[in-house]
């Protein structure tokens, strides 16, 4: 798998900006079939800081209706990348 295929992007909420300024950790949204050591090489190849350690967790699809029909929305993962001491990734916002 490529490195952009691995990566689908920054998760952006109150809790992964927290996270970010307090443990210099940082959350993505991640293909659901990629494991812990293609996280890292895909992060340290894309934004070149060296990675500390790996996190993830999948997060279940919820039920959702559409009119008469009852639904699923995808299950996805979610990393969580920590980096060592010195290292940060900015994302211009």
């Amino acid at each position: 798998m490529d490195k952009y295929q691995i990566i689908k992007g920054p998760l952006r909420t109150e809790k992964s900006v927290a996270d970010g300024e307090r443990a210099n950790s940082y959350h993505f949204e991640v293909d659901i079939k990629a494991n812990k050591v293609q996280i890292r090489n895909a992060i340290e190849g894309l934004f070149n800081v060296e990675v500390n350690g790996v996190r993830t967790l999948v997060r279940k699809g919820k039920a959702r209706r559409v009119k008469f029909i009852m639904g699923k929305t995808q299950d996805w993962k979610k990393a969580i990348v920590s980096l060592k001491e010195g290292q940060a990734i900015d994302f211009g916002y």
